[in-house]
């Protein structure tokens, strides 16, 4: 493993229904749910984490379902449109599944030389499927097949009012290097890794303030092998002057967070020690998980979050 950034880890967005989320993540758009567990600084709502069958960094993507919260609105200063990795020749018929199953979907267009389609979820979170070569294997279910099922993440794209001190840290602190521009869209990509390693900077200088709530992402967490890469990356992230946080174990992985200059939430998540730490491989997602200072009150939480039909 390389020491520096290794691409995408997860991405965390905001939804307004657990059941609908659930239902739409597993059921329409084939993701395996990975951890059932709760927001660690809100035990009353569902923290659910989607990905391949073992929850690979760079495959997941987590919701906080804050039930009723109502829509919130992109913007200037968030991550905008998370992009999905999708096999070659797969966009027809991904068309014609979220026509079946009345999903919001676009026209199918090129962007730098790859072919993709957008779409949004029932919350209105934006999500391209992008046709690329990837071979890491895609989790299965009987509706969506190996010939068409998401291969883990694309790239992420963040909207910004400039592009220039943001551009400045994914190239000098995280390794990444500037491949094209078409427009005011800036693609930057990493060769530590060959998946899930491309950032889009979006600018939009005049561009409307985006609002955290339903149908948005809250925050993108980019990855490190481990716990002394994470640590030294911080020192460094410290010596350019941003306040970061210390480290915090989220069960699954160890954090850091800080916001970069355009606004953006980011993270830093480790590898270790990975999703089977509380449960088997083929039990992954099946049971309701708690951090550690929330198990001895599990019945008044249990009590507390939505029912949920799995």
């Amino acid at each position: 493993m390389d020491n520096r950034i290794l691409g995408l880890h997860h991405i965390t967005a905001i939804a307004n229904s657990a059941q609908r989320n659930y239902d739409f993540y597993t059921r329409v758009l084939g993701l395996r749910l990975v951890k059932k567990t709760v927001n660690f600084d809100d035990p009353g709502t569902y923290h659910f984490y989607y990905g391949n069958e073992e929850g690979t960094p760079g495959t997941i993507l987590t919701f906080f379902p804050w039930e009723g919260i109502g829509p919130g609105k992109n913007g200037v200063g968030m991550a905008t449109e998370i992009g999905y990795s999708v096999p070659v020749g797969s966009l027809d018929s991904w068309a014609e599944r979220f026509r079946e199953t009345g999903v919001a979907v676009g026209e199918q267009a090129e962007r730098f030389g790859a072919r993709y389609m957008p779409f949004k979820d029932p919350d209105g979170l934006a999500i391209s499927l992008i046709e690329h070569p990837d071979s890491r294997p895609a989790w299965e279910t009987e509706a969506v097949r190996q010939a068409m099922a998401t291969r883990g993440f694309h790239s992420i794209t963040l909207t910004l009012q400039t592009v220039d001190a943001t551009a400045r840290l994914l190239t000098d602190l995280f390794g990444y290097e500037l491949q094209a521009q078409d427009g005011n869209r800036y693609r930057f990509s990493t060769d530590a890794i060959d998946t899930a390693s491309i950032v889009d900077l979006l600018e939009e200088p005049k561009g409307p303030i985006g609002r955290n709530a339903a149908g948005t992402n809250h925050h993108v967490a980019f990855r490190v092998a481990n716990e002394s890469v994470q640590m030294a990356l911080r020192d460094k992230i410290m010596s350019q002057g941003l306040s970061i946080t210390p480290k915090i174990d989220r069960d699954y992985f160890f954090s850091l967070y800080f916001r970069e200059p355009g606004g953006v939430l980011f993270e830093i998540a480790t590898d270790n020690p990975g999703f089977t730490v509380d449960e088997p491989l083929s039990a992954l997602g099946t049971s309701l998980r708690l951090p550690k200072q929330y198990e001895a009150s599990r019945v008044h939480i249990e009590k507390a979050l939505p029912v949920l039909t799995t």
